[in-house]
Parts: structure tokens; C-alpha cells; sequence
């Protein structure tokens, strides 16, 4: 008989942080979102492989406060669970104090239909540096909430506690003592993190992240008899990471993890990793993976026999469950925007429309630019894929040289592309540690554009069209590794979308798009 398999990662793209929960049959997984809005990606699974996107848990402005939030600021760390028939999520929203400083408000919502609406949001705690939320509800009806925390003498770098509160479902507020759990099991440990704790066998296991969250990123695990404490390390720490194996490997930098069960008694990880290419670069920012556990010895193992998340892994024991597969182009004739779309911070402004003029998506010029900490005139998605097509087809007349619509493709305002037309050309800009350059240009014909990016890799071509299919090269090959973490920093992937803007005048233009493609390379 066949063993099934399946490819990680399981959600690819820009799906960092991920948390997991069961009800019943059903899978329920979220990632962290950054500056992004809507807030806190919602994915829905049967069989643990095939995932589909719900939306988003934080899709209305009153919920999500992301104004003047910096690159890789906003959401942090989401934890899902489910409790007598109500889904809990908690998460950090990171933003600036006003006062030159940042401030973490650590919320919380619920729903009773994942699908529907979350509740408005509860602020358990708003100090500085208390990130990665999560919570735990124990066979007694208690609920307790743990985070990483700061202390104010650390003795050395990078140390940080994990502390536990309970936490009144009723007041929707922390009560009682506060316990320290753990630091970590590495000595002298940095940023320990991400906790989740699970009870197995009337034993309690903590789970944290460790050693930042890059190529030294690891999980490790400690147990203890009360869910207070005291915890004792696994002697056999780290139960994965992928350090040890060296920078040229085809996944880096696992951590973050969530475990969870099946219905017949099966353990898997869910965690974070990465895939670099072109180099130890990666555009595609942290995605989310898929592993299996068992136990031995009162202990957790991580993929006996290997140690270690492979990009092709034994399927679980679950019915095989793949959803109906996405369109490959939006044609932007429905009466809201599909859930792949994002905008960078929170909309303040209606600046699109789907109904203005049926079939088409029509962006408002704005003074807001892709370089400004704002929130431009920008509908984007995560690159998914290393090798990728994308292209669109607008109409859009420029009053003024100032004003510019098409495409971007973003890692932040200080690195991304530009592919607009702008005036009376068709030009390409790159973006690069906030230096600006023209990487191509060519007079554009008429008011109907077509604008094409193919990705190979780390090489990018740009192609103009003024009929369908009747590409010129604006630039071919061009370095995408501005687009990656390694050179722009932070936390999340690359997203590309459309976008207009009239640079800082006040503008009644508008560009109308009518669809958008994006399909994976073979």
C-alpha cells in the first residue's frame, strides 16, 4: 500500500507565527499579520494538508488600530483555542506611544462561529514588551494566559520571563497572582517566547520558542505536575531546529510552534519556517509547516528519525480533504474584495470601490505614497511562490506628472518596486534601503495598460503591454532580493498589488483595474 504524502509547507507565503486549534473534525489556524489589515489570517483544515482561507479575525477598523504602526509593528503572535463551544483569540497589538516609544496591548476576542463575526476586542494588559499571548483552559474550568515579558534587570541580553495568570472568562480580565514559569532551557537563553501550554496524561508541558527567530530559532519543551509550576526542562532540548544543519538548507529557522491532536489520538506540530534561495535570502518571509510527534518517555519527538520538518512528510491518518481550488485571476465582479487581499495599516479612507464601475476595481489617487508611513492607495497579496507569474490590466490617465497608478511589489517603504505609469511613461523604480532608482521607461500608449512580473527565483521581469500579449521588457532579471528580510529587515513576506497615488497633491483621479492574475511557475 501507497504511504501518502504531503508538500510543505502547508500554507506557503507570508504565514508567520501559526497556532492551531480543534473542534471536533475541524481545523482552525491563524498567523501573525503585522501592519497588515485586516488582522490575523483565519485558515480552516479537515485533514491537517489542505487549507482554505476564512478571512480574517480582525476585519473591522474598530477592532485594529494599526495607524502609524512601523514595518513589522502591528499584530504579533496569535494564539486560537477552543473551549466549550466558543473559539478565544489572543493576540499583541505592537503600535507607537506617542511618546517616541511603542506600546503592546495584549486583546482578546471570541466567537462562537469562526466564520462570522469576532467580538470587539478586550485589553488584558498594555505594557511595553509583554508579546506572544496565549492561553490554556484546564480540566477544572479554569482558563490561564501566559506571555513573554521583559524584567527590568536582566542579567543578560535577550532574557526574558514566562509568566501565568488566570484568566476570568466572565470579567474577561486577568486575575489573582502572577506566576514565572520558565526561562528558557538553553543557558543564558535569548528571547524565549511564543509559550503554549498542554496538558497530556494529567502532565503539563510548556512549549517556547527560543534563540530569535531567525537561523538560530529553535523549540523547546519543560513539564511540571502543576500548571503553576515548578517546570523542568527536557534533557534532550531543543526538540527541533534546524541550526545545526547549516545555512544552505532548503528549510531554515523552524520555531514557533503549536501542537496538536487528531481524533484518534495522532500529535503533529505546526511552526514557522523558511525556505532562502538565491542565496541565503528569502522573499517569502516565515511560512507555516507541518510535522509529525510522537511520545516516548513522557516526552514529545519531533519527526522520529529524521529530527527535523521536510518539505515532503507522511500525511496524517485523516480522510483526504482538498477545498475547491482558488481562481487564478480575479476579475473583480463581486460585491466585496476576496480574502487574499490586504491593505498596509488601517483604512481611514474609502479610496476603492467594486461598484463604481461593475467589473473593475477602482483605486483613488491619493497624496499618500508607497514610501510614507501611512496608508497609501495600496490593495496587495502575499507572494506565495518562489517562481511566479502576475500581471493586470488598468485604464488610467495621469492629469499630471505627478500622478501614478499600476503595480508594486513591497517589503516595506523603504524596498519595493514600482511599476506604474506616471505621466506620460510606463516606469519601473526600485526602492532600496530608501534610495530611489528608474530601472526602466518607456512612452505609454493610450489609457489602457497591461503590466506583467514574471519570478524566477530571485530574477524579476517587468513587461508593458498597450494591446494583450504584446509584451515589451521594461527590465529583465532584475535583483528581487529587495524584497527580501535580509536586506529590508523585519518580520514579514513580500506582497505585491496594485496601487495609485498622486504623490502628496490633492488629486480627483482614479485608476480602474480591471482583474488581477497571479498564478505559481512550473
Amino acid at each position: 500500500m501507497t504511504t501518502r504524502t504531503f508538500k510543505n509547507p502547508i500554507i506557503p507565503g507570508f504565514t508567520p507565527d501559526p497556532s492551531i486549534c480543534r473542534a471536533g473534525d475541524d481545523y482552525y489556524l491563524i498567523t501573525s499579520s503585522f501592519e497588515y489589515f485586516p488582522g490575523v489570517p483565519l485558515f480552516h483544515s479537515r485533514d491537517l494538508v489542505h487549507w482554505r482561507s476564512l478571512g480574517h479575525i480582525l476585519d473591522r477598523p474598530e477592532q485594529l488600530d494599526l495607524d502609524n504602526a512601523l514595518p513589522s509593528q502591528g499584530i504579533y503572535a496569535p494564539t486560537i483555542r477552543y473551549h466549550d463551544g466558543r473559539f478565544y483569540m489572543v493576540v499583541t497589538v505592537r503600535g507607537p506611544d506617542g511618546q517616541g516609544g511603542f506600546r503592546d496591548d495584549n486583546i482578546i476576542v471570541w466567537t462562537t462561529d469562526p466564520e462570522g463575526d469576532w467580538s470587539l476586542p478586550i485589553t488584558l494588559t498594555d505594557q511595553p514588551a509583554v508579546i506572544d499571548p496565549s492561553l490554556f483552559f484546564d480540566d477544572d474550568g479554569r482558563a490561564w494566559y501566559m506571555a513573554n515579558a521583559r524584567v527590568e534587570d536582566e542579567p543578560y541580553p535577550g532574557y526574558r520571563d514566562i509568566w501565568l495568570q488566570e484568566l476570568d472568562l466572565e470579567a474577561m480580565a486577568l486575575v489573582g497572582e502572577r506566576y514565572l514559569l520558565w526561562n528558557g532551557a538553553l543557558k543564558e537563553a535569548s528571547a524565549p517566547e511564543a509559550p503554549h501550554i498542554y496538558k497530556v496524561d494529567g502532565t503539563y508541558y510548556l512549549v517556547l520558542a527560543e534563540a530569535g527567530t531567525f537561523h538560530d530559532h529553535a523549540v523547546t519543551i519543560a513539564r511540571a505536575d502543576d500548571v503553576r509550576g515548578p517546570y523542568q526542562g527536557n534533557p534532550r532540548n531543543p526538540i527541533l531546529t534546524h541550526r545545526h544543519l547549516g545555512l544552505q538548507q532548503p528549510i531554515t529557522n523552524p520555531g514557533h510552534a503549536d501542537l496538536i491532536d487528531t481524533p484518534a489520538g495522532d500529535w503533529w506540530m505546526v511552526a514557522l519556517a523558511s525556505r532562502p534561495y538565491g542565496g541565503y535570502f528569502y522573499n517569502l518571509g516565515r511560512e507555516t509547516f507541518l510535522t509529525p510527534v510522537s511520545w516516548e518517555e513522557g516526552w514529545p519527538v519531533v519527526n522520529p528519525g529524521h529530527g527535523r520538518i521536510r518539505m515532503r512528510e507522511r500525511a496524517p491518518d485523516l480522510a483526504p480533504h482538498p477545498w475547491p481550488t482558488a481562481p487564478a485571476c480575479d476579475h473583480f465582479d463581486g460585491d466585496a474584495l476576496c480574502s487574499e487581499w490586504v491593505f498596509i495599516r488601517t483604512p481611514r479612507q474609502t479610496f476603492y470601490s467594486l461598484a463604481e464601475r461593475p467589473g473593475h476595481l477602482r483605486l483613488r489617487l491619493r497624496p499618500e505614497q508607497l514610501t510614507e508611513i501611512c496608508n497609501p492607495s495600496f490593495v496587495g497579496r502575499p507572494q506565495r511562490h518562489i517562481d511566479f507569474a502576475a500581471r493586470t490590466a488598468f485604464d488610467f490617465a495621469p492629469r499630471n506628472d505627478t500622478e501614478c497608478a499600476g503595480l508594486a511589489l513591497l517589503q516595506n517603504h523603504d524596498n519595493h518596486f514600482r511599476f506604474v505609469r506616471q505621466g506620460a511613461d510606463i516606469v519601473l523604480s526600485e526602492r532600496k534601503g530608501g534610495e530611489e532608482r528608474v530601472l526602466g521607461a518607456v512612452p505609454a500608449a493610450g489609457e489602457k495598460h497591461y503590466l506583467k512580473v514574471e519570478a524566477r527565483g530571485q530574477a524579476y521581469s517587468f513587461y508593458y503591454a498597450a494591446f494583450p500579449e504584446t509584451w515589451i521588457p521594461i527590465a529583465e532579471n532584475a535583483d528581487g532580493r529587495v524584497l527580501s528580510t535580509q536586506v529590508a529587515g523585519g518580520f514579514v513576506g513580500a506582497h505585491i498589488g496594485l496601487y495609485a497615488s498622486s504623490n502628496g497633491q490633492p488629486s480627483e483621479s482614479a485608476a480602474d483595474y480591471d482583474y488581477f492574475e497571479y498564478a505559481a511557475l512550473l
